[in-house]
């Protein structure tokens, strides 16, 4: 090999390296990226330790709780906060703090539950529909207008009067009621990305159109799925609060916000407490899911850069 061969190949390793050092640092991981961001923004940082707090009672309410929620002492009802009950007792002498603590199981579980089934439904409609077009997405969009047609809660309200009062109900009914908007949105983005030349070129080496979505298209579509998933939380919260005031959510002996500031309206004169705390709990829960929501999205906006 000669010496000018030689120099054309170190400078080309070199020329390698150079670009391989490049890459790596430009290719920070989007994971990295966007928890970087989401600490800079103290709002969403303040909301993600008020859902850590939440999820941590809720998983050991058994252990964290003063009192058994469900027993019952006719000695000590409507008493006010005090040393022995923080937040005081209801109308049937039981605390409220740790019917509090279990109510957040019930809140949290029905975000999650009811969030989790709508994503599954909007992530099969909408995929299906902005990938295949035509007829199909024709039709699947205007099942989806005729969802948005109907007022959610009453949706859902009618939905457990058909399914009858309880828990199980109640996640069904959330999630049939809240899938519209997640297909919409999964099929923006499917339209956005089947064109690609990444989807084109999977297509030209024979790949199935089950596998292009699901390795192709939906890992592309993840991060507006999440903002959405953890925006929609708190708007299921707060459906799963009405609907177990009206008493078609959770039944007793469950302990539910909603069904407590139910209870509670009875005594609002008299012992207000018994409607303020579950009141308060539902608000600052909204609040902290809302707060990481919005951080969370501008987290991972493309368009923000360091």
């Amino acid at each position: 090999m000669t010496r000018g061969n030689t120099a054309d190949h170190t400078n080309m390793a070199n020329n390698m390296r150079s670009f391989i050092g490049k890459k790596h640092i430009e290719r920070e991981s989007l994971l990295r990226n966007t928890w970087r961001r989401l600490l800079r923004n103290k709002m969403a940082v303040v909301g993600l330790i008020l859902i850590i707090v939440l999820t941590l009672l809720a998983i050991f309410a058994g252990t964290v709780s003063p009192y058994d929620p469900y027993q019952q002492s006719f000695r000590e009802k409507l008493q006010p906060p005090n040393a022995a009950h923080l937040l005081g007792t209801d109308e049937l002498g039981r605390d409220m703090l740790s019917r509090l603590i279990y109510g957040a199981r019930i809140s949290l579980s029905v975000g999650l539950i009811s969030q989790f089934i709508a994503v599954i439904i909007g992530i099969i409609v909408g995929a299906v529909a902005g990938y295949f077009g035509g007829r199909v997405d024709n039709y699947l969009m205007r099942l989806t207008d005729m969802m948005f047609a109907f007022p959610d809660l009453l949706f859902a309200m009618g939905i457990m009067f058909a399914l009858g009062p309880g828990l199980i109900n109640l996640f069904i009914a959330l999630g049939i009621v809240g899938w519209a908007g997640m297909a919409r949105l999964v099929r923006g983005q499917v339209l956005s990305l089947r064109e690609r030349e990444f989807i084109e070129a999977a297509r030209a080496i024979g790949e199935s159109d089950f596998r292009i979505i699901m390795r192709h298209v939906l890992p592309n579509c993840m991060a507006p799925i999440i903002i959405s998933v953890t925006l929609g939380i708190p708007g299921a919260i707060m459906a799963e609060a009405g609907l177990s005031f009206l008493g078609l959510g959770a039944q007793p002996p469950l302990s539910s916000w909603g069904q407590m500031i139910a209870f509670g309206k009875a005594w609002m004169r008299s012992a207000p407490w018994l409607s303020i705390y579950p009141g308060l709990a539902i608000m600052i829960t909204v609040l902290a899911f809302n707060l990481f929501g919005d951080g969370l999205r501008d987290a991972l906006d493309p368009r923000l850069k360091d």
